[in-house]
């Protein structure tokens, strides 16, 4: 895998971004007593994947990476099921929701494929390099 410097890098994260759009999209259509219902539950599990692979790579360290990835997957697996709802109520046409859970379903993989690589690696993470050390500002010394 290619070194990522920040989490923008990673092409999961752009996926899930993608997702947030197709999710806010989709839930602009259901009818206006689902503002702060289903809408918002999907929003936020869709937000949620993004999120948290966000966060999960801020904090530095592969294991805590890899439980924020789990978590993103299972916000995918979430708002897969959210979908039926909206299927089952009428709320968005039946190749609409399948596009979304294709693409929940794919990303979910791809979470999954991450997860494997930095559990078998042997880095434990970018806050754990030298380099990273706190610096002063206006020395460039090392902080002790």
């Amino acid at each position: 895998m290619p070194t990522v410097q920040r989490f923008e890098d990673l092409e999961v994260w752009q996926e899930a971004r993608e997702l947030v759009k197709l999710v806010y999209t989709l839930t602009a259509k259901f009818p206006k007593q689902e503002t702060f219902g289903l809408a918002s539950q999907m929003q936020r599990a869709a937000v949620s994947v993004m999120s948290n692979i966000a966060e999960g790579f801020e904090r530095g360290s592969n294991a805590e990476f890899v439980q924020f990835l789990y978590i993103a997957r299972a916000s995918c697996g979430e708002l897969r099921s959210h979908s039926y709802i909206a299927l089952d109520l009428g709320y968005v046409p039946f190749s609409e929701i399948e596009v979304l859970r294709e693409r929940c379903q794919r990303l979910s993989r791809r979470l999954q494929t991450l997860i494997d690589y930095l559990k078998g690696s042997s880095i434990k993470g970018h806050k754990f390099r030298e380099e990273h050390a706190i610096y002063h500002l206006d020395t460039d010394e090392p902080e002790t």
